[in-house]
């Protein structure tokens, strides 16, 4: 019985509405359907697949739905989780997309694999790895890599 792959994650939002923004807005998720649930939230996602599921940090009985998060868990860190990554595309939109935004991202180019990577952070401090396989080049610097 082995795990096959990451169902989804979930998100304790201080400001629900503001994370929604950030994670369709910035990242290009899509809001979802979501069946009827005992507290507001969203879940997100792409390509048809939910990946993100979202609540409010603050609301009543939350011991009763939130899995891993106590009534102090809200804080302004990825707690012990270190980042989430996703497989991305289009690195240069992304790049545009976030400069058009004023949204501070950190950029690395592997140029060993051709691996270029975009890490922001969500509103409550998500650390978020957009990873964007075979690219032949560093789109930052426009260094060309050759033959990989």
């Amino acid at each position: 019985m082995p795990v096959i792959e990451l169902n989804h994650y979930f998100v304790r939002s201080n400001d629900l509405e503001r994370s929604r923004r950030f994670y369709c807005d910035v990242l290009g998720f899509e809001v979802m359907a979501r069946p009827k649930l005992p507290f507001p939230g969203y879940w997100l996602g792409a390509s048809g697949r939910v990946h993100i599921h979202m609540g409010p940090h603050g609301m009543p009985e939350a011991e009763r739905f939130y899995a891993g998060t106590t009534a102090k868990s809200a804080t302004d860190n990825t707690g012990v989780v270190d980042h989430i990554a996703f497989t991305s595309t289009d690195p240069k939109g992304f790049l545009q997309r976030l400069d058009a935004l004023g949204h501070p991202a950190r950029k690395r180019y592997f140029r060993d694999f051709g691996l270029f990577q975009i890490v922001v952070q969500d509103p409550d401090g998500v650390t978020i790895e957009l990873n964007f396989a075979d690219v032949p080049y560093d789109p930052v610097m426009g260094e060309a890599i050759g033959t990989m």
